[in-house]
């Protein structure tokens, strides 16, 4: 039995399954998660700069001392 002869007897016995939710929701709910991610992402900007005087030991070595 070649592939070609195989192939519609495999897709006959191929019982589709229905999704357990309208085909739109699987990319609304891709949306919202990489949103959420997004704002998650953008609520750690500047975290660093806000901290700058606690730096101590660790800016003098970064940066040189004075600097």
């Amino acid at each position: 039995m070649t592939f070609l002869t195989a192939v519609p007897s495999i897709m006959a016995a191929y019982h589709e399954q229905e999704l357990v939710a309208p085909a739109v929701i699987f990319p609304i709910i891709a949306l919202s998660v990489f949103t959420l991610l997004g704002f998650v992402a953008w609520s750690y900007r500047d975290v660093a700069n806000r901290h700058a005087g606690k730096g101590g030991a660790k800016a003098h070595t970064e940066h040189g001392p004075g600097i």
